[in-house]
C-alpha cells in the first residue's frame, strides 16, 4: 500500500483519513472487430492514495490518463475492476445496498459541465430536494427548508428556488450543482474538472466558495483538473497520472517547488506564472499519448520522455519514496541513488 510522504509533516492517524483508495483498477473489454479477441483498455491500472479529513487531493495530468475514470469509480457510478476503496476504514467498493446508501450520504460528486449536469425540465426546487426524497424521510416543508437554506449557502438568492435551470448563468448553475451535492451532507466531495468550463472570474469565485465551503464544513476534497494555476490554489496534496497509473504524488509545496518526474516537470513548465523565475525554461514533450489499446512497454511515459533509459522500456517502475514524495521513474532513482 503507498502513503504519501512529506518530511515536514506528521503521519496521519487512522482518524485523519476519511477515504482510502488501496490498488483500484478500471479495465473495459473492447471487441477487437472481425474474428479478433476483445482487448483490455486500462484506463485506471493500479492507483493508491490516502483522502485525509479537511484537505484536498489534487489529481493532474492530461486529458486520457484516467482522473475522470477514477472520480467515476470513488462515486461507484462504475465499479473497480480491482482493488478497494475505503471510507473511514470500511471497504465500500463492494455493490450491496447498505454500502451503497453509505456512498450516496458521505461521497458526493460535482461534474464538468453545469449546463449538462442539471435536468433542464426540473426546477432547482426539485433538483436539491430528490437527494433528501430518496434518502431521507424528512417532510415536504422540511426538505424546502433545508433546500433554500443551501441556496443561501452558496451565494444564491432563495426566492429563485423555483427556476428552471436555463434562468441562471454557468456559474450559477454550477453554484446550484454544489448545493446539490451538499445536501445529504457528505463528508467528501469529488470535484471533476468543477471549474473548467467557466469563465475565468467565474471560475475564482467558485473555487473561493469551495474553499470557504471546506472551512465551514470541514469538507474534504478530491479535485481532478488539468489546470495547475488551479491546483495551486486549492491543493494540499498533489497526484499526477499518466495512462491510468500514478507517476509522482506529494504535498503541493514538494510537486511545485521541486518536481522530480520528467513528466510532472513539463506540466509545471507549461503552466503560467506571475514569477517565472527560478522555474527554468518550458520542457516540451514529443508526440502525443498514447492509445490505452496499445500502451508502450515498460514505462508508460517511456515513448515520451527526454530521459528514457533501456530499463524504461523493459520494466514499469514502481512508487517510491523520492525526496519526500513517491515517485514512479528509474530516471530519479538514478539520480538520487534509490535502490
Amino acid at each position: 500500500m503507498n502513503t504519501t510522504a512529506t518530511p515536514d509533516a506528521a503521519p496521519a492517524t487512522d482518524s485523519d483519513i476519511v477515504l482510502q483508495a488501496i490498488d483500484l483498477k478500471r479495465h473495459y473489454q473492447v471487441e477487437g472487430g472481425f474474428m479478433k479477441p476483445k482487448r483490455s483498455v486500462k484506463a485506471l491500472d493500479g492507483v493508491s492514495f490516502t483522502l485525509q479529513a479537511s484537505k484536498t487531493l489534487a489529481v493532474v495530468g492530461e486529458s486520457g490518463c484516467g482522473k475522470s475514470t477514477l472520480a467515476r469509480v470513488l462515486t461507484m457510478i462504475e465499479p473497480p475492476t480491482a482493488g478497494q476503496l475505503l471510507y473511514r476504514g470500511q471497504d465500500v467498493s463492494h455493490t450491496s445496498p447498505e454500502l451503497a446508501r453509505l456512498r450516496r450520504k458521505k461521497i458526493q460528486i460535482i461534474f464538468q459541465n453545469p449546463y449538462a449536469s442539471l435536468n433542464p425540465r426540473k426546477r432547482i426546487s426539485d433538483i436539491l430536494e430528490e437527494p433528501l426524497l430518496i434518502n431521507t424521510s424528512l417532510s415536504a416543508a422540511q426538505r424546502r427548508e433545508r433546500g433554500q437554506a443551501m441556496m443561501a449557502r452558496v451565494g444564491l438568492r432563495p426566492e429563485h428556488y423555483s427556476r428552471y435551470p436555463h434562468m441562471f448563468s454557468g456559474g450559477q448553475r454550477q453554484r446550484i450543482a454544489i448545493a446539490r451535492g451538499l445536501m445529504l451532507d457528505p463528508e467528501i466531495l469529488v470535484a471533476d474538472e468543477a471549474v473548467s468550463a467557466l469563465d475565468v472570474s467565474v471560475r475564482a469565485q467558485v473555487l473561493n466558495l469551495m474553499k470557504d465551503l471546506q472551512n465551514e464544513l470541514g469538507l474534504s476534497y478530491v479535485f481532478i483538473s488539468h489546470d495547475l494555476s488551479v491546483v495551486e490554489h486549492l491543493a494540499d496534496e498533489v497526484m499526477v497520472m499518466y495512462l491510468g497509473r500514478v507517476v509522482e504524488q506529494g504535498s503541493k509545496a514538494a510537486i511545485f517547488n521541486q518536481p522530480l518526474h520528467p513528466y510532472t516537470q513539463a506540466l509545471l513548465s507549461a503552466t503560467p506564472r506571475l514569477n517565472q523565475e527560478g522555474h527554468g525554461e518550458r520542457i516540451r514533450i514529443s508526440g502525443e499519448l498514447p492509445s490505452p489499446l496499445n500502451p508502450p512497454p515498460g514505462c508508460p511515459f517511456s515513448s515520451r520522455c527526454p530521459r528514457v533509459m533501456p530499463v524504461c522500456r523493459e520494466k514499469i517502475p514502481t512508487l517510491k519514496n523520492q525526496g519526500g514524495r513517491l515517485v514512479a521513474c528509474y530516471a530519479v532513482e538514478q539520480d538520487l541513488g534509490t535502490p
